[in-house]
């Protein structure tokens, strides 16, 4: 009689109490950073308190749809991993140049568009570069996130950037509040709870929150029961020159960040991302970029926030990242429940970020421990890497002096890193000129450059 083969945890179906619970999480810790994409850009663009509200609400609705492709998938679109989507920072400041140049949205949803069908184009070829994607070079890139998010979450404990009580020692005091009920119940607490760990933290952070005067919840009153967002809203889409230009560079930085996020869930969910499902999942970030374009939002990408939550909870099942899918398109089509989210101050999301995007960058040392760093060059390769990865969130302005390409590469210090490290083990592992044991090159497949040095070997042997 044949025997069916178990689930893989990615695949487990978590009853619908979990799935509710495990995905609210999900949101919670990504909210903020998804919201803070259309606020910064609309704020830059002196757009009306009404416009910014419909920006958020189409946001938020096509970053639950997104992530749904991305997790559920169909076809071709979607790595089927625990994967939240959401908009990327890469393409901030492009936007912000595109939109008060004279573009305005028009030409900013007409290079959203493009650059989302070049990336649709262009995955084929991003799948077929996994194999200089050894455990050296993931594990520093896992690593360089979770370092360049740690920042954030320090924004957020402080009370939030711009924030006019910013630094006081009640913020300080309520996100170390909220990191100790998340380390308590992690802990102490039975599976269950420990695994809704970060959710429990900020719930009991927002009781506390309230009573204190953190927070008020003065905007559920002024929303609107429902919003509805109707594709080019703001006009229709104009193709400029240079607004595409400048977003394809965006593509180009999302895919090498998104490339890191969906290998450091692959290593951390024990299913590892093969070049087809990478092609998957950059697809399906091509795919949810156009629909920004269309439904009056920005370009996509993977969530790093949330690698870290998978991390934490080792809660492997991408149908409890879909929930949170389903949850943030709830959020986009009721302004109301997405008011009450909004809600939570940034102190309480401080507290339970220190622990999530710390665990990216523990995950990061854990792949990193694979790695053999005996008589070869690999620690060199390590360190230049997250030097790279550093620079520009300990020095922002580092690169004001430079053309605007060059910035929005290297101004992120996931993609900075990532590409440091990728040309320096190529450097140091794969071209010819020094023999190399196969531990020295940091577990990149053999091929090409690989096969010439093991016959020099041969040869000298």
């Amino acid at each position: 009689m044949a025997t069916t083969s178990p689930v893989h945890p990615v695949d487990e179906v978590p009853p619908v109490r979990q799935l509710a619970a495990f995905g609210l999480q999900h949101v919670l810790a990504m909210y903020a950073g998804a919201v803070a994409v259309p606020l910064i850009v609309g704020g830059a663009m002196k757009l009306s308190a009404a416009d910014l509200a419909y920006l958020i609400t189409a946001d938020l609705l096509v970053c639950g749809i997104a992530t749904l492709i991305q997790c559920v998938g169909f076809w071709r679109f979607g790595v089927r991993l625990p994967i939240m989507q959401g908009c990327t920072f890469a393409a901030v400041s492009p936007m912000v140049l595109i939109g008060t140049t004279g573009g305005g949205l028009p030409a900013i949803y007409g290079s959203v568009i493009v650059a989302g069908l070049a990336i649709v184009l262009l995955a084929p070829v991003f799948g077929r570069l996994l194999r200089f994607f050894p455990p050296l070079v993931t594990g520093t890139v896992i690593l360089i996130i979770g370092i360049s998010l740690l920042p954030v979450a320090g924004n957020w404990v402080a009370g939030g950037a711009g924030a006019e009580d910013f630094g006081k020692p009640r913020n300080i005091a309520l996100a170390a509040f909220v990191l100790a009920v998340v380390l308590g119940v992690q802990r102490f607490a039975p599976v269950f709870l420990s695994r809704i760990a970060v959710l429990i933290g900020i719930v009991v952070g927002l009781a506390v929150a309230v009573p204190f005067g953190f927070t008020d919840f003065g905007g559920v009153k002024e929303a609107d029961w429902v919003g509805i967002s109707t594709p080019f809203h703001f006009g229709a889409p104009t193709f400029e020159a240079s607004a595409i230009i400048s977003m394809l560079v965006v593509a180009l930085v999302t895919m090498t960040e998104t490339t890191g996020d969906l290998i450091a869930v692959g290593e951390m969910t024990d299913r590892k991302v093969e070049p087809r499902s990478l092609s998957d999942g950059l697809r399906a970030d091509g795919l949810s970029t156009v629909l920004g374009g269309v439904f009056n939002t920005f370009p996509y990408t993977a969530y790093a926030q949330n690698v870290g939550l998978v991390g934490m909870t080792r809660v492997r099942s991408r149908w409890v990242v879909a929930a949170a899918g389903g949850i943030l398109v709830l959020l986009g089509l009721l302004p109301k429940l997405g008011a009450v989210v909004a809600a939570v101050p940034a102190p309480v999301l401080g507290g339970a970020g220190l622990v999530m995007f710390g665990t990216v960058a523990a995950s990061g040392l854990r792949t990193l421990a694979q790695v053999d760093f005996r008589g070869n060059d690999n620690l060199t390769v390590v360190a230049v890497s997250v030097a790279m990865g550093v620079l520009p969130v300990g020095v922002p302005t580092i690169y004001e002096g430079f053309p605007d390409w060059f910035r929005t590469v290297m101004n992120s210090g996931i993609s900075a890193g990532c590409l440091t490290a990728i040309v320096l083990n190529l450097l140091y592992n794969h071209l010819p000129g020094r023999r190399r044991s196969d531990s020295d090159a940091g577990g990149l497949p053999g091929g090409g450059v690989e096969e010439g040095v093991e016959k020099s070997r041969e040869q000298a042997v």
